[in-house]
């Protein structure tokens, strides 16, 4: 089962398939599925959000791969982005965020969640993130993690082919430059122990 986690202004709620018609209402927007892989159907269909959940919810329950909507403290019932953890060997990390809540640091503490799970409870021992050169918003969080480049290539996306580039950074520097301890919400009506 994948936790819920929160960080300072957010709640990340593990995706289930009541986040369809959010899902479907926020996500078709080209600044937003732009740098995206180019699995991505585009336009994207009427009922894209709820194939997608068909598709990645049963990787959840298989824990091949872990998704979480983002949703401010302020307003839990608001979506405004996904994040997600696979595990795969070039590709462990991708989200996505409403532009209206964009350039306030929330992605970045996301990212600080769900990377200190992947060390912390996953036990994973690098994680490697893909993004298109021209990504800036993307790679800034990137720098701000302590992560590195390993590689560049090209990639395919929604907007077409671009040269890309694997930022990656291991659980010791993770460790060495942020020890932060994953943070499960905890049940309201949790009896105390």
């Amino acid at each position: 089962m994948i936790p819920e986690l929160e960080t300072e202004r957010l709640f990340l709620k593990p995706l289930a398939l009541a986040d369809a018609e959010q899902i479907q209402k926020l996500f078709p927007r080209w600044e937003i599925v732009r740098y995206l892989n180019s699995a991505i159907p585009w336009p994207y269909p009427a009922d894209g959000a709820k194939a997608f959940l068909e598709r990645v919810l049963p990787e959840m329950e298989r824990g091949e791969s872990y998704f979480w909507t983002l949703r401010p403290n302020t307003a839990p019932q608001k979506l405004i982005g996904v994040i997600s953890l696979f595990l795969k060997k070039e590709e462990n990390r991708g989200f996505w965020m409403d532009p209206e809540w964009q350039g306030k640091g929330l992605m970045t503490e996301a990212c600080d969640a769900v990377t200190a799970f992947w060390f912390d409870v996953l036990k994973q021992p690098v994680l490697r993130a893909p993004k298109a050169l021209v990504n800036e918003a993307s790679r800034r969080i990137s720098v701000k993690q302590g992560m590195r480049i390993v590689a560049r290539e090209e990639r395919d996306y929604v907007i077409g082919r671009l040269p890309s580039e694997i930022w990656e950074i291991t659980a010791e520097d993770w460790r060495a430059r942020r020890p932060v301890r994953v943070r499960q919400k905890r049940e309201q009506n949790a009896s105390p122990s």
